[in-house]
């Protein structure tokens, strides 16, 4: 049986001859029928070539687990044929999940005794690829010896496995420290290499090598000074460059015995001065050591001038003709934005130019770094560029593009009349790539500026009239004709400022345009000619967005409130609108009805009423994310109980924004005024529909004692608020990132905890794909809410949100675990941590 095996070179060609992978299958079977025959047999002359030959059956996908046992019989031979197929048949049919790979260690450690260097090699090769923990512990001692022994070869493979030993048991580096030392001084590069690396890895994972090694940095520094300077044999020469491997590996080790050391930075200060200014960076060796050296000079303590040299190194790679260098640049620059903001700045030009990369991931680099090079005093240029980039961008980076641009504008802007403008054009260019914020963003903004009232609605008029498709736009301009339809009715634009936005806008000034594009008059972003605007023109383009397909719900919704706020702003007959509201009256969408009846209603019963009902609405100051003390509490709810009026007629669901609210007006968006516990009182407030009087009085005056306040305006039982608030509790912060939670233990059900979870950024970066996951112990009931959204803005922007309930029956001690994943500056992260530390108001 075994005389009709085939040989090596026979098995491979007959698989290559094989017409389909069915007859390549038949020819497999039949060898490994032959092979396991040899090995039940016990040939010992041949063992070695069946093993080859299941060995090359193995390469191609097919089981070999039969030959584990027989890989350990050939590496016990005496041999070298058997031990060099032995060791082989080892490292790629064994590993550490199967225990018969114990069995070898007894053998490795006879081979690496015995005085043959090629048998040494095999065992050590074999022992760095697959060798375990226990293995490693095992035979530590003996790679101890081999790192000094005369053969080069030897110590060079010794150092790898060394290397190996450390990443598999890093306790092991007190043994491997000594001869570090020793092995610095050797000329051979393989040999120099591997000791950097290894020296590399056991400072990474020992503070104490890590301060042992702070003392052989001037000899590496020679070193390097010795590449770079005099150069080596051609043999280690990469395209002109002396041995790029080993610079990089230790340029990567003086990076890490550099970082917060100010001995150590300054003695290779000056050597990565020499190396930065002659490396040739014309090809991709002298590349790959200029960005290392860049990565280092960042990380150490470096002079302030060499880090300005560091920064000019990544924008010569901007100018780079090869896509791979100039996206490590843009990456590496966007991490240096806030440390070297005025460095990164002088480059501003060059990568203004890359956004238009037809690569995507360059594209997308560029923007992020062009929104984090953002600033007061380069709002105006930079937000022309990025609008210009957002009309052209892939629909894949619209979204971010749009983002960038208002939050920069919410930042920066020099001017409310500006600021309206930029808005206005994104949502005009990419109304539906904005985030969910804008219009209420926007709305709060024309809505504080009193004396742009005029200007804004009219711009907006002019914009809906000629695109009805951006949804946001719509909302924000049916919102702004229904507060003041009046300004756009009597045709009067006072200019305050001169319009600066972009070439693209044009300069309006006594009533003209004048684009730079040649828009003509009227263009959605020009300025509109100063002319009245018919009532029934207005009506018109309202009823037109009610009727569109493209209009969504809550955007039919802002176009009828704005037609029955209208019908107190215009002058003349109000029969159209009321026939509006009829006609949606029976509207299919429950909300739509729901408004229309209400305002029908109001026509017919409270005809009296609707005037004051409609007036245009206060403006509420935005609230920070972060008010959560009880004092701050206590003092909006009084200064709203006084400044709310309370109405003294039969009241109906009034027109306010956003829906369902009551005639109680608030500028929409309805902007956070209240923490959490408050926030269900609020609603309360805002829905006093109930009990038809006309006589109603007003209440009378009570005191406001803290808690109270609130309660008694709403004329409902008295619930006292809690006498001491639970103090905030910040649990997470990582490269801006930072996650907090705030708690409240509703008075009347003791054993739940509502836990908001505020994720706000502060970094150059929008955090993206956030996505927060809790675990609690099993005695515990928890909900999860809806987050808030799944981004997380840039410099500070909108927190991101999510509400948890916690039922603790049992009020035992509160344990959280929290699993983060996101993607920040490109990169995906993913956190675990155990939040043990919550306050005991939480669960007491």
């Amino acid at each position: 049986m075994v005389a009709s095996s085939l040989k090596l070179q026979e098995l491979i060609q007959e698989i290559r001859e094989a017409k389909t992978q069915a007859q390549e299958r038949e020819v497999i079977q039949k060898e490994c029928a032959h092979i396991r025959a040899s090995f039940r047999d016990g040939d010992p002359l041949h063992s070695h070539r069946q093993l080859a030959k299941l060995l090359y059956a193995h390469m191609l996908g097919y089981p070999a687990h039969f030959g584990q046992m027989e890989c350990l019989k050939l590496i016990a031979s005496p041999r070298f044929t058997d031990k060099r197929v032995g060791y082989l048949g080892a490292m790629l049919l064994l590993d550490e999940r199967q225990d018969a790979h114990l069995l070898i260690t007894n053998s490795i450690k006879n081979d690496l005794s015995q005085g043959i260097e090629a048998v040494q090699g095999l065992a050590l090769c074999t022992l760095s690829t697959m060798g375990s923990a226990e293995m490693c512990r095992d035979l530590a001692p003996e790679v101890e010896k081999l790192l000094l022994q005369p053969s080069a070869y030897v110590r060079k493979k010794a150092v790898l496995t060394a290397v190996h030993m450390i990443r598999k048991v890093p306790e092991l580096s007190d043994i491997f420290l000594p001869p570090c030392a020793q092995l610095l001084h050797e000329r051979h590069h393989g040999i120099l290499l591997g000791t950097v690396t290894l020296i590399t890895e056991l400072c990474e994972r020992s503070p104490a090598a890590l301060k042992h090694f702070r003392k052989v940095v001037p000899q590496l520094v020679h070193t390097l000074r010795t590449l770079v300077m005099t150069g080596c044999s051609t043999e280690h020469s990469v395209s002109g460059v002396s041995d790029p491997f080993l610079q990089v590996q230790i340029l990567r080790l003086l990076r890490i015995l550099g970082r917060n050391h100010e001995e150590s930075s300054e003695t290779m200060n000056d050597l990565l001065a020499q190396v930065a200014t002659n490396t040739d960076a014309s090809r991709n060796a002298g590349s790959a050591v200029l960005f290392e050296t860049v990565l280092t000079i960042m990380d150490i303590r470096s002079a302030a001038g060499l880090r300005v040299l560091a920064v000019n190194i990544l924008g010569r790679f901007l100018l780079n003709s090869d896509r791979n260098i100039r996206y490590v640049a843009l990456t590496s620059l966007l991490k240096l934005v806030q440390s070297d903001h005025s460095a990164v700045q002088r480059h501003r030009p060059t990568v203004v130019e890359c956004l238009r990369e037809p690569d995507a991931s360059l594209s997308r680099r560029a923007l992020e770094l062009s929104l984090a090079l953002v600033n007061s005093s380069n709002v105006r240029t930079m937000t022309q560029e990025l609008q210009g980039f957002l009309e052209s961008c892939p629909p894949d980076l619209r979204a971010d593009c749009a983002s960038g641009i208002l939050l920069a504008a919410e930042r920066f802007a020099p001017t409310k009349r500006w600021h309206i403008d930029t808005i206005l054009r994104v949502l005009t260019t990419a109304g539906t790539y904005v985030r969910d914020d804008a219009v209420a963003n926007l709305i709060q903004l024309i809505g504080g500026a009193q004396e742009l009232h005029a200007y804004s609605v009219r711009r907006l008029y002019s914009a809906l009239a000629e695109d009805i498709s951006q949804q946001p736009l719509v909302q924000v301009a049916a919102w702004c004709i229904g507060e003041y339809g009046d300004l756009l009715l009597e045709g009067t634009c006072e200019e305050t400022e001169p319009l600066q936005v972009g070439p693209a806008l044009g300069v309006h000034r006594g009533g003209t345009c004048e684009g730079r594009q040649g828009r003509p008059q009227g263009h959605s972003l020009c300025p509109p000619p100063l002319r009245k605007v018919e009532e029934d023109v207005v009506l018109a383009l309202l009823e037109r967005v009610l009727q569109s397909h493209m209009s969504l719900p809550a955007t039919r919704g802002y176009a009828l409130t704005a037609l029955m706020k209208l019908s107190t702003r215009l002058h003349g007959d109000n029969n159209r609108i009321c026939q509006v509201m009829s006609i949606y009256g029976s509207c299919q969408d429950v909300e739509l009805q729901q408004r229309a009846v209400e305002y029908n209603a109001l026509f017919r019963k409270y005809d009296h009423l609707r005037a004051a009902v409609l007036e245009k609405m206060p403006l509420v100051e935005r609230g920070g994310p972060q008010v959560n003390e009880a004092a701050k509490e206590s003092k909006e709810v009084a200064q709203l109980s006084e400044a709310a009026p309370v109405p003294t007629e039969t009241q109906v669901r009034g027109p306010g924004y956003p829906w369902g609210k009551s005639m109680v007006q608030l500028p929409y968006p309805a902007l956070t005024l209240l923490p959490s516990l408050q926030a269900s009182k609020l609603l309360d407030l805002l829905d006093l529909l109930d009990g038809p009087s006309e006589n109603a009085q007003h209440p009378p005056p009570l005191d406001p004692t803290p808690g109270d306040t609130l309660i008694h305006l709403l004329d409902l039982p008295c619930t006292p608020l809690p006498s001491a608030p639970i103090p905030n509790l910040k649990v997470f912060e990582r490269e801006g990132l930072q996650l907090t939670l705030s708690f409240v233990r509703p008075p009347g059900t003791p054993t739940l905890l509502l836990i908001t979870v505020t994720a706000t950024n502060t970094s150059g970066g929008d955090v993206t794909h956030f996505i927060c996951q809790v675990a609690v112990p099993k005695s515990f009931q928890l909900q999860l809410q809806a987050p808030s959204g799944d981004t997380v803005p840039a410099q500070g922007g909108l927190p991101m949100t999510q509400l948890l309930r916690i039922l603790n029956p049992n009020k035992a001690p509160l344990r959280l675990k929290l699993r983060l994943t996101y993607d920040h500056f490109g990169q995906s992260v993913q956190e675990i941590f155990e939040v043990n530390n919550l306050p005991v108001e939480t669960w007491q």
